[in-house]
């Protein structure tokens, strides 16, 4: 039983149950450890029965009652077929819980069996319990702050907050071995950047933006692996040399965008294009709402000093008197109102200049199309009249140019016949060239689209396997820690010896109950035979007595002793047969003690005496209670 103890407390650490170094056995199980482990293993078989149910017994011993029996019904909700109770949890026999614990570690799914298995550290337990804490809590239902009673206070009193996420700074390890970062930011990130909590002015953002950076990097991570699939691949270029390319077009674009923004062209200030880009139509509406006089445009250098001279001079031409203070005010308030309205007429003649532009940008285009327009019928009336120009000419001697034009005529078609029919001959092979061409592509493309097809499977084979990988190796790292916490004294050639002996024992068990079976089925068939013997002497012998009898009266004596002696031996069989019943009962009986003295029934009758008059005690403070309620009744009815 030491060995099925053992298996029996690595399977409930496994699960959760804080199980301390000096817990050997069944035996050193108390009832709060009894309760623990129960539950433990109920929550890991059916999440929703056993989150409904305590770790921990109560101190009261009316509550303890409601627990034992609750645990009771659970057991046999999963299906335990023994008998069980609430006794079971609180006056604990060593043979009902190792029979019941075995029930549940067998009932263990097969995904927590093979867990068992394996060691696992503080880090996997941790995040065991987090998540049947999570569950439990998404299994009761929400009501709102208002509705809520006593009851529903310990599972939903919590505090709420809004979802506010502030931008963090993460120190984020770089994969790739070909890139290396810089000193000067491992240093920052290792000597000044401070923690995620530091860096958020409230402890309730935390989460909020640890949730909205992970899923950020997440989402541009999945956008990449689509795109790279999707567009990547085709391109036949490495992920290195398709981002700088995406890079250096985007910055063209920019470049480009700002370019025409900045420096419009002859076409576009007159309409030339019809429609830009949403960037282009942004800035032109910046550039447009701002003044000319802001306006950044590059000017020669006479203008530039002529500027700068004219600004020196007014900034140096003094006042002709004396002024006072109010009265330069108000000359500043006056100046100030006549910069403004003259800025206002600026304005408005900026905003009458732009519609006149745009209204001349309009006609010009009108204006473009329509002399394009004419050119086209131009040249179309050009090429009409000098083909009736060339059939005037050759009226005066028609006879004679008819015959000639017959004759360019036939000889023209003699040449297309020629033509056409060097042109078959050249045709020809350039069809079964193209076909031949033609083929070949097809079957490059479909080469190409299988080794794409084969691309992306790698691609997902890639990353189960990468997947695969990191499990593996978080697998390895908690086997590490877990062997090194092992202590090393203890070799594996040692249990594996173990093992051994315990099934060679079982083994001897095993032959020696067959060979011991046998002996009874032998000694069985023995006692058969001489029964069946021994009913057929006496038969015989009574027989052949009893006819003499009739004769003799000696012989008639015998007979009567013979009768006496079979009715003898028959007692003394049954009284053999009795005394081995008596023996069997007594080794029975026996067994029966040693069973309640390993139960503890002694100890479990002290505790059941000390549970009933604690039962007694609160039953008496209830009933004081009561008293003291019904005596306070009429004085309340008076006020």
């Amino acid at each position: 039983m030491e060995e099925v103890d053992k298996i029996l407390i690595h399977a409930l650490k496994q699960v959760g149950t804080e199980l301390s170094e000096e817990v050997a056995s069944i035996r050193d199980f108390t009832s709060e450890l009894i309760v623990e482990a129960v539950v433990r293993c109920i929550r890991v078989i059916d999440p929703g029965l056993g989150n409904v149910l305590p770790t921990t017994l109560p101190p009261a011993m009316s509550a303890r009652f409601r627990v034992g029996m609750s645990l009771a019904q659970a057991c046999q909700d999963i299906g335990y077929k023994g008998e069980i109770g609430y006794q079971t949890f609180l006056y604990s026999s060593e043979t009902e819980i190792r029979s019941l614990l075995m029930f549940l570690v067998e009932k263990l799914p097969r995904e927590s069996a093979e867990a068992s298995d394996q060691p696992t550290g503080k880090s996997t337990i941790l995040q065991r319990a987090i998540a049947a804490a999570i569950k439990s809590q998404l299994a009761d239902p929400w009501l709102p702050p208002n509705c809520r009673l006593p009851l529903h206070g310990e599972t939903q009193n919590l505090a709420l907050h809004s979802f506010h996420v502030q931008p963090l700074s993460l120190p984020h390890c770089i994969k790739d071995p070909g890139k290396k970062s810089l000193k000067e930011v491992n240093d920052y990130q290792r000597d000044f950047l401070p923690p995620v909590t530091a860096q958020l002015p409230h402890n309730t953002c935390v989460v909020a933006s640890l949730l909205e950076q992970h899923t950020a990097e997440l989402s541009a991570k999945q956008e990449w692996e689509n795109e790279w699939n999707s567009q990547g691949l085709l391109s036949r270029l490495s992920p290195q040399d398709y981002k700088a390319r995406k890079l250096t077009r985007l910055r063209k674009k920019i470049e480009e965008q700002f370019r025409s923004v900045a420096l419009p062209s002859a076409e576009s200030a007159f309409g030339g294009h019809g429609s830009t880009s949403e960037l282009s139509d942004v800035l032109q509406s910046f550039r447009g709402s701002a003044s000319s006089d802001h306006i950044l445009t590059k000017g020669s250098h006479f203008t530039h000093s002529q500027k700068f001279t004219f600004t020196q001079e007014t900034e140096a031409t003094p006042s002709p008197g004396q002024q006072t203070d109010g009265d330069a005010q108000f000359s500043q308030q006056a100046e100030l109102t006549a910069l403004q309205q003259q800025f206002q007429q600026l304005c408005s003649d900026v905003d009458q200049l732009t519609s006149e532009l745009k209204h001349l940008s309009v006609t010009h285009a009108q204006v473009l199309d329509e002399f394009k327009q004419r050119e086209r019928q131009n040249n179309e009336w050009e090429e009409k009249v000098k083909l009736k120009k060339k059939t005037l000419d050759l009226l005066p001697d028609a006879e004679n140019n008819i015959v000639k034009l017959q004759a360019l005529v036939e000889a023209s078609a003699k040449r297309v016949v020629n033509l056409a029919s060097q042109w078959e001959k050249h045709r020809a092979p350039l069809i079964d060239e193209h076909r031949r061409l033609k083929e070949i592509c097809s079957n490059q493309d479909m080469e190409s689209s299988k080794k794409l097809s084969e691309i992306k499977i790698l691609h997902d084979k890639i990353r189960v396997s990468t997947e695969e990988a990191k499990k593996k190796e978080e697998i390895y790292k908690q086997l590490v820690t877990e062997l090194e916490s092992l202590p090393q004294d203890v070799s594996r050639a040692a249990y594996t010896q173990r093992i051994l002996e315990i099934v060679s024992n079982i083994k001897r068990q095993k032959e020696e109950i067959t060979k011991i079976l046998s002996d009874t089925k032998e000694l069985q068939k023995e006692i058969n035979s001489l029964t069946g013997k021994l009913d057929r002497t006496f038969a015989v012998t009574d027989e052949l007595v009893f006819k003499d009898a009739k004769k003799d009266e000696s012989v008639r004596k015998s007979y009567k002793y013979l009768a006496a002696l079979h009715e003898n031996c028959n007692q003394l069989i049954q009284t053999i047969e009795d005394t081995g019943t008596i023996l069997r009962e007594i080794r029975d009986l026996e067994e029966q003690i040693d069973t309640e003295n390993s139960n503890k029934t002694v100890a479990n009758l002290e505790r059941i005496l000390e549970d009933y008059k604690a039962i007694r005690q609160e039953n008496a403070a209830l009933a004081a209670k009561l008293k003291r309620a019904d005596s306070e009744l009429p004085t309340d009815a008076q006020v």
